[in-house]
Order: C-alpha cells, then structure tokens, then sequence
C-alpha cells in the first residue's frame, strides 16, 4: 500500500478564514494523483466558511523565514481540517486504546518507536484478514489491532525525519540522535514536553493526509484552549501551532496503508525547552521556539496538560478513550 511521510475543530466560534490554496507544488500534485490512482481516497463537502481553516501553498519562503543556502524547505501548510460528522452514540461507539505514561518517568524514543510499530503490525494483521474498517475500534478487553493513541514524555533526543538535512543540527554532544521514519525535519523530544503517538486506521476518520495533519494541529489549538491561552494559532505555510510567534508544538507523521504513527509534540514546562539551540528546530531558519508556561500565568505540568489533550483528542476525533496499561516500556 501508499506509504506517506509529512512533517515539521472542534466548532470553535473564533476560527479564522482562510483562503483557498492558489496553487500546489509538482511534489504535491504527484502525491495526491498517487493516493488517487492506488486507494480508496475519500473526500468531503466543503462546510461553511466559518467552520474552515484553509491553507495556501507557496513556492519560495519569505526573507524572514528563509534557511540557509544550502537548505531548501517545501511548503508544508496544506489542506484543510474539516470537522468529522458522527452522532454521540456512533461517537460511544467509537473506542479507543489509551496508554498513558506521561506521569510516568521518560521513556526512550526507540523503545516507544517499537511499540508504535507493533501496534501497526496487529492493524495490518487485521487488514490482511478483514475490510471491516469498524474493527479498528475497542469491542473488548484486548487492543491488538485496534486504533491506540500513547501519551508520554521521552528522554532528550533529536530525530531526523526520512529526508531530513542533517545541517539543522548545530550540535548534539549531549543528546543522541535517531533518524527515523517520518516526515518533517529535525525537532527535539525531552522531559517536560508531551509527545502524542496516535496509532489510526483513517478508514474510519478520514483517507486524507493533509486533513489528519491538520486535526492535530486542531486537537493541540483546542487543548492549549482549555488550559486557559486563547492566543495559539496556526501560521502560514508552516506545520505545527504558535503563540506570539513562537513555536510550541510541532507535527509529524508516518501512514502506512492509511495507519498512522508518530503525531505531535507540544513543549509545555521550561524543561522542554532544553538543547532546541542544538538544533535548527524544524528546518525553521530564525524562528523562535516557546513553551506553554511562557504564556500562563500559573504554570502546568505535562500530566496536567495532558488531560486537555485527551478531551481534545476525542472531540476532534469524535472518539472515546479508554486507558489500558502496559508493562512493554
């Protein structure tokens, strides 16, 4: 099946219109004739103007946001989240494995990046066996196969996605460095920040890529709502969210036959934001990077954060999470 690689709403009275992508790259009109051609692509009516965040591509980077001359970053903002239509009781129905260790001491990226793949394993097992997508969510006790969304908090390290320029990185002589397998460019996981690997069959959200990067951006912007900044936003031509121009949570993915792995991180306490001067983060040449207590007043814990984002997760998703524990990591 496709494999894709894209990296680094809830109905919300304040979104902000945008507007309609002008044009799209050669790179990104291939990618979206090959899902066409070899999957069962899905698509939506457009809903109200009110209800729709748009994204325009753009060909060159602006002066202030420009890499350096040897690095070259794609426009990333494609595409446009649009909210799941499903009923409270199809929503009940709709259960998810959550394990959440974000309490629990840091974990390390290789050890939750095998989980992942496992997790992928039991989904393709029941692929192999069954076109029933209703079958991704929880009927029992048991989670293999099933979708499953992983909360936790990683020893520091810096990841290169698959075609990452190793020249973001400035230095790493105190933090390991794992190249793996999703998109986007370098970014930076350690303790103090929350990382979300939701495990998704979109059989059963929505066969969109650029949609399901989108919903998480949403799932953060309504998370970091609820802890009390009304200020978070998107940018133009950039994945992830912001406040006041700094970034504090960044996206990236991996999909294999329409399953997802990695997702999202959002920098909450001071701590998270140790060793991103190592680093070039994202590929972002000259932006600035924050945390959500340089924007609260009273500051919050990972733990504490990561109730919001599983409210968010399951109103963006329109699914319930239920917590299952494992002794794996």
């Amino acid at each position: 099946g496709p494999h894709f690689h894209l990296g680094c709403s809830r109905n919300r009275s304040t979104m902000s219109k945008r507007r309609r992508p002008s044009s799209y790259s050669i790179a990104t009109f291939v990618l979206l004739w090959f899902v066409a051609e070899t999957s069962s692509f899905v698509s939506i009516n457009p809903p109200p103007p009110h209800h729709t965040y748009m994204y325009e591509s753009c060909r060159h980077a602006t002066a202030a946001n420009k890499p350096t001359s040897h690095l070259f970053l794609a426009p990333q903002q494609l595409g446009s989240f649009q909210e799941l239509i499903v009923s409270s009781e199809e929503q009940d129905e709709r259960r998810v494995a959550l394990y959440d260790w974000s309490a629990h001491e840091t974990i390390p990226f290789v050890a939750a990046w095998d989980f992942q793949k496992n997790i992928v394993d039991g989904h393709l097992e029941r692929l192999s066996s069954s076109q029933d997508s209703s079958c991704q969510f929880l009927t029992s006790q048991s989670s293999h196969g099933k979708d499953c969304v992983l909360l936790l908090q990683h020893d520091p390290v810096y990841t290169l996605g698959t075609a990452s320029d190793p020249g973001f990185i400035r230095s790493a002589d105190q933090v390991d460095v794992v190249r793996m397998d999703r998109g986007g460019e370098v970014t930076y996981h350690g303790p103090g920040q929350l990382v979300v690997y939701p495990i998704l069959d979109l059989r059963g959200y929505n066969q969109d890529i650029h949609w399901y990067m989108r919903a998480l951006e949403e799932a953060v912007l309504y998370a970091i709502e609820l802890a009390g900044i009304e200020t978070a936003m998107r940018q133009h031509d950039v994945t992830g969210v912001w406040i006041h121009d700094h970034k504090v949570a960044a996206v990236g993915i991996k999909a294999r036959r329409w399953i997802t792995m990695h997702g999202l991180a959002v920098n909450v306490e001071d701590t998270s934001l140790q060793n991103f001067e190592g680093i070039v983060p994202c590929g972002l040449q000259g932006r600035k990077v924050g945390c959500l207590n340089d924007f609260l007043d009273e500051p919050i814990t990972v733990p504490q954060f990561s109730k919001y984002m599983k409210e968010a997760l399951e109103c963006v998703f329109r699914v319930r999470l239920e917590e299952f524990e494992s002794e794996f990591l």
